[in-house]
């Protein structure tokens, strides 16, 4: 287990977790909001090192990542926990999780990077969760699969301090962040969390980082949808990270403790998506809804489609072995390693015991 120092003892005694902007203040046997991040005498811990929910191979394209070795089977896993609140949350059962006991998959760093090499995986994602409270182990299980020769996926809502950040993203060969709004309003009332932490993440991943980044942006009709939101999220993604980074609007689906809010449209998205390129993204999809054209990836340079996407499958393959469109030639910013995976939409449970 990696020896990560993450607390400060304040005045009264209290161990001050400093892993995100929570900073948790704990007395002996407390659990921080995230659960698994414990105080165990002098010491905060990660009481749940080893344990999952379970393993699955997924696409890579379901992360979402359409930049990142595409057509590639990913080994995919969490734990349980989180630190953000998010009414809206999507994989409650898990990450609101406060059993311990349900995690039943127990696996080493080094079992899942061997698992990964056995079921073909270009890739091991820490997602399902959020891997920044598991933090030491995802860092470790970083590392065994940096040794393996497979890569790091990290499926975060980026809600982290500046310390463990470098350390982090410098793990992680790819990260799919979650924008989950554009004011503070959102992120205070919908998730519990706050929003200037999260930008200043999504800025350092992006510019200061060999990590390469795609965005996602949850839309939810009355809350974070309107043209003068998306329209200022778009400007600043532009201004703070460049236009090549790929933004993912995906559909909400009504779910844990906001049941009475409507699915979102298509329509609303692919408005989002004009909204964004007009803004100057070059690379803007939409994600849980079947749209073919707003799925697939087109060059910059002549518009050539060069990746066409049905849900989570390769069709339309317009790119050399460098990831440069054989039209015109400018290269499709992001990850390309010789010809595209052909794994599909496929989805395979994994046992590793």
């Amino acid at each position: 287990m990696s020896e990560i120092v993450l607390q400060r003892e304040q005045p009264d005694g209290r161990l001050m977790c400093t892993l995100c902007p929570r900073e948790c203040q704990l007395r002996d046997g407390q659990r921080g909001m995230c659960f698994v991040r414990m105080r165990q005498g002098s010491e905060i811990v990660l009481d749940t090192y080893g344990r999952s929910t379970g393993f699955c191979i997924d696409p890579i394209e379901k992360k979402p990542l359409n930049h990142f070795l595409p057509g590639t089977p990913v080994l995919s896993f969490g734990t349980a926990g989180c630190n953000l609140a998010c009414k809206f949350c999507q994989n409650h059962e898990t990450s609101k999780s406060r059993e311990v006991d349900a995690m039943s998959a127990r696996a080493t760093p080094e079992m899942i990077a061997a698992a990964a090499v056995r079921g073909g995986c270009r890739s091991v994602a820490f997602t399902y969760n959020d891997p920044v409270i598991f933090y030491e182990y995802a860092l470790d299980t970083a590392a065994a699969c940096r040794a393996a020769g497979v890569k790091s996926v990290a499926v975060t809502a980026g809600y982290i301090s500046g310390g463990p950040r470098e350390a982090f993203f410098g793990a992680m060969d790819a990260a799919n962040i979650d924008l989950k709004g554009f004011t503070e309003r959102f992120y205070r009332e919908l998730t519990g969390a706050a929003l200037a932490p999260l930008l200043e993440t999504i800025r350092y991943a992006v510019r200061e980082t060999a990590c390469w980044v795609e965005l996602t942006v949850l839309l939810i009709p009355g809350q974070n949808d309107s043209e003068a939101e998306v329209t200022a999220l778009a400007e600043w993604v532009v201004e703070a990270c460049g236009p090549d980074v790929p933004v993912h609007f995906t559909a909400f689906h009504p779910d844990y403790r906001m049941l009475d809010v409507p699915r979102t449209p298509v329509e609303t998205l692919l408005r989002a998506r004009t909204i964004a390129k007009g803004a100057g993204l070059r690379h803007v999809y939409v994600g849980n809804v079947h749209h073919e054209a707003a799925q697939s990836s087109y060059c910059a340079g002549c518009g050539t489609k060069v990746i066409g996407r049905d849900w989570y499958a390769l069709s339309d393959w317009g790119l050399d072995d460098r990831g440069a469109c054989v039209v015109c030639g400018t290269a499709l910013p992001g990850v390309f390693v010789g010809p595209p995976g052909t794994w599909g939409r496929r989805r395979q449970p994994v046992r590793l015991a």
